[in-house]
């Protein structure tokens, strides 16, 4: 049986790869299934490749979701992250953590360069 949420992120992403890693050690249940979308076959992405390698990109319970939405799955999946994923239900919550994440995105090719090997 597979797990409810499966995380789909950047391998070869040096942000990606540390974000995982910490996710991987907080799902101490092993709830989440991780897949490196660079590992895998087209045929296997849910979506088109480039716009899972720009997006996080999650599903849970058969739901796939991206952005915001996909974080508050992932911490709903974690006990530790839980309520901060139950907080991402409350009106307008969504709304401004996706609005954070656009600003990230924006940010991110330069932090990639910061944290690269």
């Amino acid at each position: 049986m597979s797990n409810a949420v499966t995380v789909w992120y950047d391998g070869k992403c040096p942000l990606c790869i540390r974000e995982i890693a910490v996710m991987r050690r907080l799902d101490r249940r092993g709830a989440i299934d991780f897949i490196d979308a660079t590992g895998i076959e087209e045929a296997a992405c849910p979506v088109d490749r480039t716009l899972l390698l720009g997006r996080f990109h999650a599903r849970e319970n058969g739901r796939l979701l991206s952005g915001a939405a996909a974080f508050a799955a992932m911490w709903r999946a974690i006990p530790l992250l839980r309520p901060l994923g139950l907080l991402a239900r409350l009106p307008g919550a969504t709304w401004l953590i996706e609005r954070l994440y656009r600003a990230f995105l924006k940010v991110r090719p330069r932090l990639q360069r910061l944290f690269g090997s």
